[in-house]
């Protein structure tokens, strides 16, 4: 038999696949099992949920046994004990507590199989309406509870079997007990199956979900602090280059002022690009990069690099004693004041920036000082949003906006971890 499944690709797959089997489906594979699908279901499905949904189905099926065991105990004498009323009672009482399986399944049947074993204890055997209540309250046991408590519903059987000679209706009773309670634990078995089933799934598209908004969250700031900062340099040399190179000719002009607007489309395509890969990226979801890249033993080369392409002087003060920090640590660093400097060259061009690092016993300081205007928007862009989750991301903070002598100010302050020789 097989079960379209609803697991977001929809083919037809044999139900119950994975569970056979015992693990998750590799990735493509189809999911099986999950208890929530779209698909058409098969007509005893459907019957179950009809009938699990009817209020008075138990109270019915104690009426309607009730009634049979009536009219089995006002049967003619010959196919039945002489004693008519002992009968009746027992049969009533194994048949009518199945009203109260919903919400009293352990005392309906307790009451159900001990009106069993009375009878057969009384007359030498019950009734079949009552053999037929003691399989489905046994078998509900079976679905409701735990193997324990179905194992203690079965000893008094098999312990009246033994005391009868384990043979001949006792016997019989014994393994339609057992047989109702393993039918039931098996279904219950199954149905805590397809749950775990679908509770694996959703803790693997939450991680997966997890991992893939990290990494893009990751990629935009390397596309951010990488590409975005190479473009932005290309697009300051260009125009450094057209203004300021004297006896230049006119084609060579023009090239670099289509060169400088290129750059900047390409910039305006990046932040573009950044804001679909950030979309859905809380602040929050940080990811700490370990890979080899810049420290802050190349800061000197980032300085004299945004020297030659800036108007402005642009200087670098060390205080404390230099140490190698934990590249995580050094890595943000650097990124940071790199990031510092491409929004002084954009939103501030021609003006001075001072860069201070102060190495501490615990914090490394860093200090991003321009002489422009200042900010006095509240929010920044990926540029900005890239620094605060690098800091936290290292265990640091960060603090931006104007400075008291006017300018922009970018404040990080990080955990001085040494690195691990």
């Amino acid at each position: 038999m097989t079960t379209k499944v609803g697991s977001g690709r929809g083919a037809a797959i044999p139900s119950g696949w994975c569970l056979r089997r015992g693990r998750l489906p590799r990735a493509g594979e189809d999911r099986a099992g999950v208890p929530a699908h779209n698909g058409p279901v098969t007509w005893t499905s459907a019957v179950w949920k009809k009938a699990a949904g009817a209020p008075d189905l138990p109270l019915v099926a104690a009426a309607v046994l009730s009634f049979f065991a009536v009219i089995e105990a006002s049967a003619p004498a010959g196919r039945l004990p002489a004693d008519l009323f002992t009968v009746l009672v027992l049969a009533v009482f194994s048949t009518a507590p199945l009203a109260l399986v919903r919400g009293h399944l352990l005392v309906s049947a307790v009451v159900i199989c001990a009106s069993v074993l009375l009878a057969m204890l009384a007359v030498g055997h019950p009734a079949w309406s009552a053999t037929v209540a003691m399989v489905v309250v046994l078998a509900l046991v079976g679905v409701r509870c735990s193997t324990r408590t179905a194992v203690g519903f079965a000893v008094p059987f098999a312990v009246y079997a033994l005391w009868a000679g384990g043979r001949g209706l006792p016997l019989g009773l014994l393994c339609a007990a057992v047989a109702a309670l393993a039918a039931g634990n098996w279904r219950r078995a199954g149905r805590e199956a397809r749950r775990r089933t679908a509770a694996d799934w959703a803790y693997a598209d939450t991680v997966l979900e997890h991992a893939a908004r990290g990494e893009r969250a990751r990629i935009a700031r390397e596309l951010h602090d990488i590409v975005a900062h190479h473009l932005s340099m290309l697009s300051v040399q260009a125009e450094t280059a057209r203004l300021t190179t004297r006896g230049m000719p006119p084609e060579g002009a023009a090239r670099l002022l289509a060169i400088g607007g290129t750059a900047r489309l390409a910039l305006t395509e990046m932040r573009r690009l950044l804001g679909v890969l950030r979309e859905d990226v809380p602040a929050a979801d940080t990811v700490v990069e370990r890979a080899p890249q810049p420290g802050l033993h190349q800061l000197v080369e980032l300085v004299d690099e945004a020297r030659e392409t800036a108007a402005g002087a642009v200087r670098l003060t060390v205080r404390g004693h230099v140490v190698a920090l934990d590249p995580g640590v050094e890595l943000t660093a650097y990124r940071i004041v790199q990031e510092a400097l491409t929004n002084a060259r954009r939103h501030a061009p021609g003006v001075g920036v001072d860069i201070e690092l102060a190495y501490g016993e615990r914090e490394l300081s860093v200090t991003v000082r321009d002489g422009g205007p200042g900010c006095t928007e509240a929010s920044g862009g990926h540029g900005l949003l890239g620094m605060r989750e690098r800091a936290a991301a290292a265990g640091g903070t960060l603090r931006t906006g104007s400075g008291p002598a006017g300018g922009f100010v970018v404040e990080a302050v990080l955990p001085a971890r040494e690195a691990v020789r």
